[in-house]
């Protein structure tokens, strides 16, 4: 169910109603796709319990939704909690809830040591193309985010992506492709190290 609002209103809808809380819950709570969004656009992460997101993440119906949901999720103090909570999980949308948070724990969470992405790399490299189709998409973007947060890692992902091989994932009528995480890895690390040489 969605009213069909654009992105750009969606945005002009949210700089109005930023951290409006008893609307944000309304506007969860009535089920409808836009409204999921704006909701999510103007919660304000430090106000949002533990309990309303695990409310919520059983609501999570695509993959839109999901990834909004995640970054959110991924600004609260609990991430990594739930992160831990929802990647096992078989449910498609929190499982890939839980993966996204993963990389972007991998990307923003500089203080956390190596060894904390290690079981998850053997989970990525031995569950990968057993999974459901979306949470296989999550995973590998979180192979990709592990192997780029350092050199030490990133050998350490290139082993587990060079394992895993290419991963297939349907994207229904779009034009998005999911990378080849090894090659991705690479490139990025490769784009890296001329920039450092050119500054």
């Amino acid at each position: 169910e969605q009213f069909g609002l654009s992105f750009s209103n969606l945005n002009n809808l949210a700089k109005r109603y930023k951290h409006a809380e008893e609307l944000v819950h309304q506007l969860w709570e009535s089920g409808n796709h836009d409204a999921r969004m704006l909701a999510i656009k103007i919660a304000n992460p430090a106000q949002l319990t533990a309990d309303t997101i695990d409310a919520w993440v059983e609501g999570l119906d695509n993959y839109v939704i999901t990834d909004a949901f995640s970054h959110l999720v991924g600004k609260t103090s609990f991430a990594r909690q739930k992160m831990e909570a929802w990647v096992g999980r078989e449910d498609e949308w929190p499982a890939t809830a839980g993966w996204n948070l993963l990389a972007l724990l991998a990307m923003g969470d500089h203080n956390r040591p190596d060894d904390f992405f290690d079981p998850y790399l053997e989970t990525i490299q031995r569950t990968i193309h057993t999974r459901k189709n979306r949470v296989r998409h999550a995973m590998n973007n979180a192979l990709i985010a592990i192997g780029i947060r350092n050199y030490n890692l990133e050998q350490k992902a290139l082993t587990a992506a060079t394992q895993v091989g290419k991963v297939h994932v349907d994207h229904g009528e779009t034009n998005c492709q999911t990378p080849f995480a090894a090659e991705y890895i690479r490139k990025t690390w490769a784009h890296r190290d001329k920039r450092a040489k050119v500054g």
